[in-house]
């Protein structure tokens, strides 16, 4: 089998994760690096055998030999480079959001279209086994009519005030924070499980530290605080949101509630839901993927573990290993760009099959999604997706 060529741009916390999920799928070779953390590059580059290394991006998509362009840059890049991968006749894989705005997202859409290459957002946590189980749950009734999700998605990496990151300035990271950031990843994954869009919001946001302390070396994300320990640092004032509260109307009528924060003190990566149905209820905790809680009213509770022999269809494909042995984050990554690089191989137009992984088009209605909540917060009002 011919291996399809890929190139990586941006080696902050999720480069280097996209490095290692590629190298686990096979049939991918990883020929090109794109950072301006050259010493960072260079290590990534010399630890996986990665011939080429440039500090620019442009002469990433301009190498022909370059197949798929992995865009791990800050979001106020994601446009610009996504763009240039597109008219180069570049498949694309981006991290969320698509865009720091709907107009710039729509236009990636239409681009796509016209330039019949595979593009694909990463909303990964679809892909662990269990998640998949419960979609297919859902989508053959046995669940029933939805009629309640409520659920939170809780970290505290920027808890106190010296800890600083890209993603606290509305140049790079765009206007929502909190929200854009881990709040994007709880609603696709609401409306992938049931199969349900969400067609107005309710929000309250809320910036807890008004000023922060920037130090003078760049942090990744989720890297330990540093500030405290450089004697040179600037107060900074923060316009992006620490936690945001949403209410959810969804186009089948059923309602939703949502917390999301980023100073939640001992919350590491906590994205739990519940879906309540007309037969039962289920409900999962992504710092505990491995279990999916069934809930009953007339008889026991279930929980049913991470298991290929008990999983239905969909959760058993994204599965390989036997019950008992657990399966995390890295593995939810792999499962997603095997079947986006299996369709990439199989020559199919994606405007005219079916996909398995989320696309640009819904990229861009998480960039609508975020842009009714920010409206919704200051208009304290509801306001339709």
């Amino acid at each position: 089998m011919k291996s399809t060529k890929s190139a990586i741009i941006g080696t902050g916390f999720i480069g280097p994760a996209h490095l290692e999920a590629l190298r686990r799928i096979g049939g991918v070779e990883v020929v090109a690096l794109a950072s301006l953390e050259g010493e960072k590059a260079a290590r990534l580059a010399a630890q996986f055998g990665i011939p080429k290394v440039s500090a620019n991006w442009k002469d990433i998509i301009a190498d022909k030999d370059i197949e798929v362009i992995h865009n791990c840059t800050p979001n106020s890049l994601h446009f610009e480079i996504n763009k240039a991968a597109l008219l180069a006749g570049k498949h694309v894989v981006c991290e969320k959001p698509l865009t720091v705005n709907a107009k710039q997202s729509e236009e990636l859409v239409q681009l796509a279209r016209k330039a019949r290459t595979v593009n694909a957002v990463v909303f990964n946590y679809r892909f662990y086994p269990l998640v998949q189980h419960a979609r297919e749950m859902v989508l053959s009734g046995e669940v029933g009519t939805i009629h309640l999700v409520h659920g939170h998605y809780l970290q505290d990496w920027l808890f106190h005030p010296t800890d600083f990151n890209w993603r606290l300035s509305t140049k790079v990271g765009g206007q929502s924070r909190a929200f854009a950031d881990i709040g994007l990843h709880w609603c696709d994954l609401i409306q992938f499980i049931t199969n349900l869009k969400i067609r107005s919001v309710c929000a309250d946001s809320m910036t807890v530290h008004k000023t922060r302390l920037r130090p003078n070396t760049s942090l990744d994300t989720f890297q330990e605080e540093q500030t405290k320990k450089t004697s040179k640092s600037e107060e900074i004032r923060i316009d992006t949101e620490d936690a945001t509260s949403v209410l959810l109307r969804f186009e089948n009528g059923a309602m939703g509630s949502l917390t999301v924060s980023q100073v939640s003190a001992g919350r590491k990566n906590w994205q739990w839901f519940e879906i309540d149905g007309s037969k039962k209820s289920l409900s999962w905790n992504q710092e505990d993927p491995n279990e999916l809680w069934i809930g009953h009213r007339d008889k026991g509770n279930e929980t049913i573990a991470k298991d290929p022999s008990l999983l239905n269809a969909s959760g058993r494909r994204t599965a390989h290993y036997p019950g008992g042995h657990p399966e995390g984050y890295p593995d939810v990554l792999k499962n997603l760009f095997s079947e986006v690089y299996e369709f990439i191989r199989s020559g199919q137009d994606p405007r005219k099959s079916n996909v398995s992984f989320p696309t640009f088009a819904e990229g861009h209605r998480g960039t609508m999604l975020i842009e009714a909540i920010l409206k919704s917060s200051k208009t304290k009002r509801w306001v339709n997706v």
